[in-house]
């Protein structure tokens, strides 16, 4: 289980879409607006992960079409996200200070972010911890990745704040 724990560490503080953008955002937009985010990402990570253990991902992604178009569809919506958090409050004659992604832009952006796939994949067949309990093995991987997952994704919402002095230059928006 400590392997598990360590494995579930590693694979989400190490940067993927998720936890760069959430410190996008942060710089962005400050904590409320990125406590939003997190949520979305939070409820994102969640489907994947019952998407992988129902074998439904396994099913989806056997079609090598199917899989290039959640491939482009992917590329375009990480494109789209980061344009918009590196351009959230620049004034450029051709872009405006859009709204923050909110809830159903962490949900989006995890349902085509490819790092959560395989992060969940590995975790959830690797790592026996109750192999003749299939359901309590779940559930258990489910606390214990949620336990960490979130502890994570604010750390990096901080970290984003942080990184432009958020709490002194713009004040307490969100």
């Amino acid at each position: 289980m400590l392997g598990f724990a360590a494995a579930v560490f590693f694979l989400i503080i190490t940067p993927g879409p998720g936890v760069l953008s959430t410190a996008g955002v942060g710089a962005g937009f400050g904590f409320r607006s990125g406590s939003r985010y997190v949520g979305g990402l939070f409820l994102g990570t969640n489907f994947v992960a019952l998407v992988v253990v129902t074998g439904l991902g396994a099913l989806i992604l056997a079609d090598p079409r199917i899989r290039l178009v959640l491939f482009a569809i992917s590329f375009a919506y990480l494109s789209y996200l980061a344009l918009r958090i590196a351009f959230a409050g620049a004034h450029l004659a051709f872009i405006e200070r859009v709204r923050p992604p909110g809830i159903g832009g962490g949900i989006v952006l995890q349902f085509f972010n490819p790092k959560a796939y395989a992060v969940n994949t590995a975790l959830f067949t690797g790592f026996p911890i109750f192999p003749d309990n299939y359901l309590a093995e779940v559930f258990l991987k489910f606390l214990i990745m949620n336990a960490i997952w979130l502890p994570i994704h604010f750390i990096w919402l901080w970290v984003g704040m942080r990184s432009i002095g958020w709490t002194c230059r713009r004040g307490h928006k969100g």
